[in-house]
């Protein structure tokens, strides 16, 4: 097998470990191949992808033993030179800055990928070989320094990305299904945390290997280290990830804080995961918590939907968090919470808004603000009682979300501040009846299980609007029944009447 500059020394150069690499003459081969894959001068891709296949050659021939040798009595063996020719392999198939890789970049990317995808499989498979093997007890060690730089390609080429195919999509799980069976692992998340207490996981591991590509200045050099980032920090949860809270939290915030709206949602994917995977005790300590509100708080001025909608999550996730250090003692006016404070927020929003997309994003999470708030939501109800009205009013195209999330939320506001109801029984009879009209007055613009839904809902809050005063709706609507010809508007307003008269909800 021939390799370029057989004669020449190879550098150290890009390379972290000191002293001597093996002096076998395997060990030569490896060290000519890494210093091809890593010097300066060799940056053309044609040489670079003749070491992998000079590599790939090397490993098919190698007898499996040899490649352990000096794990147990060198600090620099085979192991340590394994690791760092994956590492190499790993960057060589990295995808390219995201304004470098756009058109064929990124198929140059895959084919890359897949060449080095089969050179990972040869390579783990004579581990796998090892396992059962007296002659070679020492594969674990040896493969310490392999599987963070084989896992980081994995996932960088199995994730749906631009720049992975049909092809290096496949070889990528296939090299990370192998891992996990040559490290006698059940799961991805075994892999990282460890399989049982004894075992220790490579999360961290895998952490320091993306560290230096997620600092302010380097985190857009890979497209992929953000989602390898991110996939992986998901694999992680209770009770195992409050104890990487430091490696974790900042590149989450860094990442959610940029100004692309697709890096903004993936970071507060990230946060959601923390909070949702981290004691309250950790997260109110050293004032995280409020870093990651103040942090989730200002992306709610983007009008983007999607950010909207992953922002909110979050909050409502990290609200039962924040309330944790709020202790009211009685006596006097109960303190206003952060859900008061983006409730809001999202209300000054909402009246305004025009954009469909907007709309049923806000009316989808407002009923859960309102259980939040239960009782406290009186303190805005003249502004969700604009809200409400308003967007019973506007028609919301097919699936009518936005209406039915918002008679879910007045429903949910009888229920809670009735005894604030009465007095608004006028306005809100008005828009009832109205949006009972309007749907069945619709010819043909929403499907029939919808508007079936939509008069079910609306009959409900008239129902429960009755029972909110007393009784008093039903006498209003005898006039409505006696003129009406509708027959569907006659069915819901005879449904009310048929209720027998109760006692208010007291929220409950």
């Amino acid at each position: 097998m021939e390799h370029d500059r057989s004669r020449e020394s190879p550098s150290r150069e890009g390379t972290s470990l000191p002293g001597e690499w093996p002096s076998s003459a395997l060990g030569q081969s490896f060290s000519q191949i890494l210093h091809r894959l890593t010097c300066q001068e060799s940056r053309r891709d044609k040489a670079k992808s003749a070491a992998v296949q000079d590599l790939s050659a090397l490993i098919e021939a190698t007898e499996r033993d040899q490649f352990f040798e000096g794990s147990g009595t060198s600090l620099h063996g085979m192991p340590e030179m394994l690791g760092q020719v994956a590492k190499a392999l790993e960057k060589y198939a990295a995808p390219p800055k995201e304004q470098e890789g756009r058109g064929h970049g990124y198929s140059e990317v895959a084919e890359k990928a897949a060449a080095v995808g089969l050179v990972f499989l040869k390579l783990l498979g004579k581990f796998e070989a090892a396992k059962n093997s007296l002659v070679c007890p020492k594969w674990k060690t040896g493969l310490r320094d392999l599987a963070g730089p084989i896992y980081i390609f994995a996932v960088t080429h199995s994730l749906e990305q631009p720049w992975t195919s049909p092809r290096s999509h496949d070889v990528a799980g296939e090299v990370l299904a192998l891992l996990l069976q040559v490290t006698e692992c059940g799961s991805v998340a075994g892999f990282l945390h460890g399989e049982n207490e004894d075992e220790k996981g490579r999360f961290i591991l895998i952490m320091e290997l993306l560290k230096p590509d997620l600092n302010k200045e380097s985190w857009k050099n890979n497209p992929a280290t953000k989602h390898v980032f991110s996939w992986t920090l998901q694999q992680v949860s209770r009770p195992w990830l409050n104890q990487h809270l430091e490696r974790i939290l900042p590149p989450s915030l860094l990442i959610s804080d940029d100004y692309q709206t697709e890096n903004k949602i993936l970071g507060v994917h990230c946060l959601r995961h923390i909070v949702l995977n981290v004691p309250a005790a950790d997260l109110l300590q050293y004032n995280r918590a409020q870093v990651l509100y103040h942090a989730l708080f200002n992306h709610l001025y983007t009008p983007e939907y999607r950010l909207i909608q992953a922002v909110l999550s979050c909050l409502l996730d990290l609200f039962p968090v924040l309330e944790k250090g709020l202790h009211w003692k009685g006596g006097g006016a109960r303190p206003t919470t952060h859900c008061d404070e983006v409730l809001q927020l999202i209300l000054t929003h909402m009246e305004p808004e025009h954009r469909l997309l907007l709309r049923r994003t806000y009316a989808r999470n407002l009923p859960a603000f309102v259980k939040r708030l239960g009782i406290l939501t009186v303190r805005h109800l003249k502004r969700l009682e604009r809200v409400v009205i308003g967007y019973l009013e506007v028609y919301d195209g097919p699936e009518e979300e936005a209406r039915l999330k918002t008679l879910e939320t007045l429903k949910l506001l009888m229920q809670y501040t009735w005894p604030r109801v009465s007095c608004r029984r006028v306005v809100l009879l008005k828009a009832l009846l109205k949006l009972i009209c309007d749907v069945a007055r619709d010819p043909n613009l929403t499907p029939e299980p919808v508007k079936s839904a939509l008069l079910e809902e609306a009959t409900d809050c008239l129902i429960l609007l009755d029972h909110c005063c007393q009784g008093q709706v039903k006498g209003l609507l005898v006039k409505i029944l006696q003129s009406c010809e509708d027959s569907k508007v006659v069915n819901c307003i005879r449904k009310v009447q048929q209720v027998s008269e109760g006692t208010p909800y007291d929220g409950t």
